[in-house]
């Protein structure tokens, strides 16, 4: 009967044994997807943390950019040359404004129909408008002083109707001036005449808001052509 007895206590103790083994190996069981889970979520949170960052670093290179007229996407507009500056830009001090300045020169060919290293543009102001002039580099180019002149007639006709449609695709922006301009048509009057290499169209405002918008207009043009030309009524 002791025999019994023992044998039985065995046997439940056994038991016993082995169904805390199985809950142990089951609890570990379930708790490995948990610190899976948690590897996973430290993962993602660090990922995050990291992208922030990029996103930080992104942020301070495009707020170190800001300043530069050349990456605002003309929301900025142009700066206008200060006194005495002549508004020639500062193209020889930077590899970014010869570039813009190719940009300009092909956009033009495409636009004004002739090329715009073959000739020369001045604007110039005066105290009742001011100047478009577009001449041949040299005398002999008779097939550019042609296409330059059809072309000045042709914008004449365009701002007098309040159409800045060429100098938009020139710029790829709306340049500075252009929309008061075409407001005030009414205000303004466009003559063409040719010269001998060229041609030029005489700008003339009849009130001091027209006035105001040719200079805008004109000083963006001396600055993104880099001619070089005053900015200071003559």
């Amino acid at each position: 009967m002791t025999k019994k007895t023992s044998l039985t206590f065995c046997a439940a103790a056994l038991l016993a044994a082995g169904s805390l083994a199985a809950l142990a190996r089951a609890q570990k069981r379930a708790e490995a997807p948990a610190g899976a889970r948690h590897a996973q979520h430290d993962a993602k949170h660090g990922d995050a943390k990291h992208g922030g960052a990029k996103h930080d670093a992104a942020r301070h290179d495009a707020d170190g950019h800001a300043g530069c007229p050349l990456m605002n996407d003309g929301k900025a507009g142009v700066k206008a040359a200060g006194p005495g500056e002549g508004g020639k830009s500062d193209a020889k001090h930077g590899g970014g404004h010869d570039s813009h300045l190719a940009e300009v020169n092909a956009r033009g060919a495409r636009a004004m129909g002739f090329s715009q290293t073959e000739t020369e543009h001045h604007f110039l102001l005066t105290r009742d408008g001011g100047v478009i002039q577009v001449e041949t580099k040299t005398a002999a180019d008779a097939a550019n002083r042609e296409r330059v002149r059809q072309h000045l007639a042709h914008v004449s006709r365009m701002f007098a109707a309040g159409d800045f449609d060429t100098p938009m695709l020139v710029h790829a922006r709306t340049p500075p001036g252009a929309d008061r301009m075409s407001r005030l048509k009414a205000d303004i009057t466009y003559a063409f005449e040719e010269t001998g290499r060229g041609g030029r169209v005489r700008i003339r405002a009849r009130t001091p808001e027209a006035l105001a918008a040719v200079h805008e207009f004109l000083r963006f043009q001396i600055e993104d052509h880099q001619t070089g030309d005053p900015t200071k009524v003559k």
